[in-house]
């Protein structure tokens, strides 16, 4: 059963706007799972709410059952078509019909084929009546990264790079943007499962590319990274802590003492083949990264590793940091080609600048 958005009445969609705000509290941190709200209803009363456990288990269905003595007769609004598969868990299908639940409203259907649209069948054959598309326009967004990463069985890729206002990089590790940016930076990191970026900048930075804000360091992603010929220095920072931090190293080296220095130290190495070209075939390193469960990843490196992303238009989205700051030295690199090819690349763009200071963050999807 499906209603026109006019046939809706205003307190299912107050409902059902709070369980939207309920699943974004938790976006980013239920592991490859989506964050769903739900609510529970009866008389016009709330009964409970919840939002999917961290790590993408349980999921809000089944704890905002658990919550209730007695859900019969209910409404539940959830923002999410409510799984119908057996996964890790039993399907929340089961939980609503043993609970004996009156009515479901939901927003979107599941692009998880396993579920996709087969949750009205089940429950309308146990006479629950199911409405979906309450609120649909607001959820859209909400589920924008994990319905691509669905659909397209494939890791959903965001780009960042910082520059000079000249459009220049430095070769060492010395900050261009300001604090501001840099704690921007740190939130993508928190939203992604994973960090790539190239030997070439592990070894000239030495960064850390972990997660530094208060209270998130644990959600820190985890590092991969680009290294042929497994040039990377043992002394570097992720390497010395690749034991307490994942870290995947993808490479076609034959360095036997290499090999075995860097698993001693927790290093988990990937060998893949080269092309004609002899460069890495950077759709199937994202593609072995989707079957390892790192479905959010963020690319964080230099201009050729980021040039190469882009002719491959691997790129969902991309943020762009510029400072106030000018670099004329010689020991720079200028990206003026590829802001250019960015700004090819993106149909939409948008300037965020609140409270980045001096720095402009400009945001392409």
């Amino acid at each position: 059963m499906s209603l026109k958005k006019d046939n809706y009445k205003s307190s299912d969609k107050k409902i059902m706007n709070f369980a939207i705000n309920l699943a974004k509290n938790n976006k980013y941190l239920t592991g490859t799972n989506p964050s769903v709200g739900c609510v529970i209803v009866k008389n016009n009363k709330i009964l409970s709410f919840a939002n999917t456990n961290y790590g993408g288990r349980p999921h809000a269905e089944s704890i905002a059952l658990n919550k209730n003595r007695s859900n019969k007769g209910t409404s539940l609004y959830s923002t999410l078509e409510p799984c119908s598969h057996h996964g890790v868990t039993p399907p929340c299908t089961n939980a609503i019909i043993k609970n004996k639940v009156k009515r479901v409203y939901y927003s979107i259907d599941d692009k998880d084929l396993r579920t996709f649209n087969k949750t009205k069948k089940i429950l309308k054959s146990k006479k629950i009546v199911a409405i979906s598309g309450l609120q649909k326009q607001k959820v859209k967004s909400l589920y924008s990264e994990y319905n691509y990463i669905r659909s397209k069985k494939a890791p959903y890729i965001i780009g960042k790079i910082a520059s000079s206002s000249n459009l220049n990089i430095l070769r060492n590790s010395s900050p261009i943007t300001n604090d501001h940016s840099r704690s921007v930076s740190h939130i993508l990191r928190f939203q992604n499962h994973a960090i790539l970026t190239s030997y070439k900048t592990i070894n000239t930075d030495n960064p850390k590319l972990t997660c530094r804000l208060n209270g998130l360091e644990k959600f820190s992603p985890t590092v991969v990274v680009i290294d042929k010929n497994l040039k990377i220095k043992v002394n570097s920072y992720v390497i010395k802590n690749s034991t307490k931090s994942k870290l995947i190293i993808f490479h076609c080296s034959k360095n036997i003492s290499k090999i075995k220095l860097l698993k001693k130290r927790g290093v988990k190495l990937i060998y893949q083949n080269v092309n004609n070209s002899q460069n890495f075939n950077l759709r199937k390193i994202t593609q072995k990264l989707y079957t390892l469960g790192l479905h959010r990843l963020l690319v964080e490196s230099g201009k050729d590793l980021m040039t190469n992303f882009l002719i491959e238009n691997l790129l969902n989205e991309f943020y762009f940091f510029k400072s106030d700051k000018i670099i004329s030295n010689k020991d720079k690199i200028n990206i003026s080609s590829l802001v250019k090819m960015i700004n090819k690349n993106y149909k939409n763009k948008k300037k965020i600048n609140t409270y980045l200071d001096k720095d402009i963050l400009t945001h392409y999807y």
